[in-house]
């Protein structure tokens, strides 16, 4: 082999080497392009991401609904009490009720002597101090004496048939008197009714 044909021949050689390198080169950039791990990394970013998104959304949503139910129960708190402080006292009150019932039967007692006036004038004055304190404190009667019979303050004992004085649903007698604590019902009205 001559010089020359040597020559070409190496030329040749190192022509296909770097034809496969660069072919190797192309290979492995096409791998890197398409296989690289920055891609894997985004993608692995991406759903730890949306994960850490949908969590977040989650904790914010317990958060709304722990502070709604924070304000709700406050809410609730503040009725209970404001009920409370209107109605106070209905207990005593309804404890004192047959007190004053006794102390007006005593009164409808007809006397006929000294000692009996004075012991009546005395009874007398308890009840209307008891009356009067029941009154400063929002316990007022319910009216129901010639009245349009209410299920709500009236407790029907009897009906009476319905003349030219009673009509139909309205109360002839009261048996028993009622009481109410500013709105509340504390004893409805025993009363006879004309139907």
């Amino acid at each position: 082999m001559s010089e020359e044909e040597k020559s070409t021949e190496a030329k040749q050689d190192q022509e296909l080497k770097s034809k496969d390198i660069t072919e190797e080169d192309q290979k492995v950039e096409d791998t890197d392009v398409n296989d690289s791990p920055d891609s894997d990394q985004d993608s692995d970013n991406k759903g730890a991401n949306d994960d850490l998104q949908k969590q977040l959304d989650e904790l914010n949503d317990k958060y709304i609904r722990a502070q709604a139910e924070i304000v709700n129960m406050q809410r609730r708190n503040e009725k209970e009490q404001a009920s409370l402080i209107k109605y106070d006292g209905q207990k005593l009150a309804k404890a004192i009720l047959p007190v004053m019932d006794n102390l007006e039967r005593a009164l409808s007692i007809e006397v006929h002597d000294e000692n009996g006036e004075q012991l009546k004038k005395g009874i007398e004055m308890v009840q209307s101090h008891l009356a009067a304190a029941l009154k400063e404190n929002s316990v007022i009667e319910i009216e129901a004496e010639n009245a349009k019979f209410d299920p709500n303050e009236h407790q029907a004992v009897q009906t009476v048939a319905a003349d030219d004085d009673h009509p139909a649903d309205t109360v002839v007698q009261v048996l028993q008197k009622g009481y109410k604590l500013k709105d509340r019902v504390l004893r409805p009205t025993m009363v006879v009714v004309a139907q």
